[in-house]
């Protein structure tokens, strides 16, 4: 247990410092094609899955922080386990109310909830735009809120 705490504190120290020396953490600098991704909140603009690209409704929202993201499918609200490293991102461990919505809201939820899980993807963005791409070629397009 002390040796798993040591070691987030030592992971939460060099994220902090990559932070400082990327940029002020709210996706004013980029490192290669990557935005700084968190302590932003980002609307979920579009879900593409095998190829058909469904728009979000006007509640699908992220906010990603150092270990952490939260925000709303487009109906239900979920929170997760995130994992940064270079240009992959990872959400795992979600937890989402269970709500039901109509059916066109549900469908987009189901694509986002298995896209954004799916392992890890692939960041790339500019000018407050954010895509994450799973390695099938699915992908999640953002912007900044």
């Amino acid at each position: 247990m002390r040796r798993m705490t040591l070691a987030r504190a030592v992971a939460a120290a060099l994220l902090a410092l990559l932070a400082v020396a990327c940029g002020d953490g709210r996706g004013g600098t980029t490192v290669g094609t990557v935005p700084a991704v968190t302590g932003i909140d980002w609307t979920v603009d579009s879900v593409t899955v095998d190829g058909t690209t469904q728009r979000a409704p006007a509640h699908a929202h992220v906010r990603i922080e150092d270990d952490r993201a939260a925000g709303s499918f487009g109906c239900n609200r979920f929170s997760g386990t995130a994992q940064i490293t270079g240009d992959q991102f990872r959400l795992s461990h979600v937890r989402t109310t269970r709500m039901a919505c109509d059916n066109v809201r549900m469908t987009f939820e189901r694509a986002l909830s298995r896209t954004l899980t799916s392992g890890p993807l692939t960041m790339t963005g500019e000018a407050g735009k954010l895509t994450l791409t799973a390695s099938g070629g699915d992908r999640v397009q953002l912007s900044k809120a």
